[in-house]
């Protein structure tokens, strides 16, 4: 069964030299062909944020892996085997209580990357997505250095500052940094805390979201936000010129981000959990009241095809779904040559059965040629 833009239906798809060449609307065999004895064939999956790479440099709590060519090849291939086919790498440009962890790996990362882009070992197709945390004072002297990235087709402005967005609830932040952290405050302690994060906030960060917005300007590559919480979140954002409202934690940041033509974009996970794992907004309730627009992967890759089936198990039509994940990233990266099965196209590919209503990947093609 064809997954198309508009529809689910049987047929045949013809690839000729990594690209489709025709779509037949028939189920029956003509000249060589793969039987996929009635699995769905989609188009390949368009990931624009994981942070998976991360998980294969930092393998354990305290353990950084040495290899980052293996790191970023061992991310690759559990992608692949994910049915993603395109790929944008979220690496986090500035540190934000993380122990410096990303700032480390952050070059290695880059680098590994666009080796494994230039000398053709990846199986999908690898772009950068940059995370700016406009809370960091060294932000912007960090961007510059990689801007000229060829590879470079995202870029997102987050601010992690206590008191707003994500951690509008103070309370919530004291506990996850003590839980996760193991950083426990007195009140004075918090209170000087707060104070110093507000005025680093206030000198760096409304300067910074400028310099990003010119940046993409001159680059030629959308924004996206992160953690729009407010209606007045996501007015900030928009008037930055961000295109893209990357997990809106409320309804109503979700539904003013659409009346001013941003996209909403969730995590899959969202889904696959049935809810949040933060307390944040369901995506799943976003897509009921038709506040969702896009879906990523996050952290968990395979998430990025269950999730989909998920939604099509509440009535979203099945292709409506699928699209979230191929057809609208592909438009909002203004990525013209994939996301669809459709002639003229890449023969970006992936061949699923349900097991038990559980997604299952079969083979995946990539530009016409088959890794799985």
């Amino acid at each position: 069964m064809l997954v198309l833009e508009d529809r689910v239906v049987a047929g045949q798809v013809h690839v000729d030299g990594g690209m489709i060449s025709g779509v037949t609307h028939s189920d029956a065999a003509n000249g060589a062909s793969i039987d996929c004895d009635g699995d769905f064939l989609l188009p390949g999956l368009i990931d624009l944020h994981t942070d998976n790479v991360e998980c294969h440099f930092f393998p354990r709590p305290g353990v950084q892996w040495p290899i980052g060519l293996g790191a970023v090849l061992a991310h690759d291939q559990q992608m692949v085997c994910a049915g993603i086919t395109t790929v944008l790498d979220s690496l986090a440009l500035g540190d934000y209580q993380s122990g410096g962890g990303r700032a480390r790996i952050l070059r290695t990362a880059i680098e590994e990357i666009s080796r494994a882009r230039n000398e053709g070992l990846f199986r999908a197709e690898h772009f950068f997505h940059f995370r700016c945390e406009v809370s960091d004072p060294l932000l912007i002297e960090i961007v510059e250095r990689f801007l000229d990235l060829p590879a470079l087709r995202l870029l997102s402005v987050m601010d992690h500052t206590p008191g707003q967005r994500q951690w509008r609830d103070l309370a919530l932040f004291r506990n996850y940094r003590r839980e996760k952290k193991g950083v426990i405050w007195t009140d004075p302690e918090f209170e000087q805390y707060l104070e110093e994060c507000r005025k680093v906030q206030e000198e760096f960060a409304p300067k910074f979201r400028r310099l990003i917005h010119e940046a993409a300007v001159t680059l030629g590559v959308p924004v996206a936000s992160h953690d729009d919480t407010t209606v007045a979140d996501v007015e900030e954002s928009h008037s930055n010129g961000i295109s893209l409202s990357e997990f809106p934690t409320t309804v109503d940041a979700a539904r003013r981000a659409r009346e001013l033509g941003m996209l909403n974009i969730m995590g899959s996970p969202n889904i696959v959990l049935g809810g949040s794992h933060s307390g944040n907004v369901s995506a799943a309730v976003l897509s009921d009241l038709g506040l969702l627009d896009i879906l990523t992967s996050d952290y968990v890759p395979s998430s990025l095809l269950q999730a989909p089936f998920m939604l099509a198990d509440r009535g979203v039509p099945l292709h409506s779904a699928v699209a979230m994940v191929t057809a609208t990233p592909a438009n909002a990266m203004g990525f013209s040559d994939r996301g669809r099965v459709a002639p003229g196209l890449r023969a970006d590919l992936v061949r699923i059965r349900l097991v038990d209503g559980v997604p299952v990947v079969r083979s995946v093609w990539v530009a016409g040629r088959q890794y799985l």
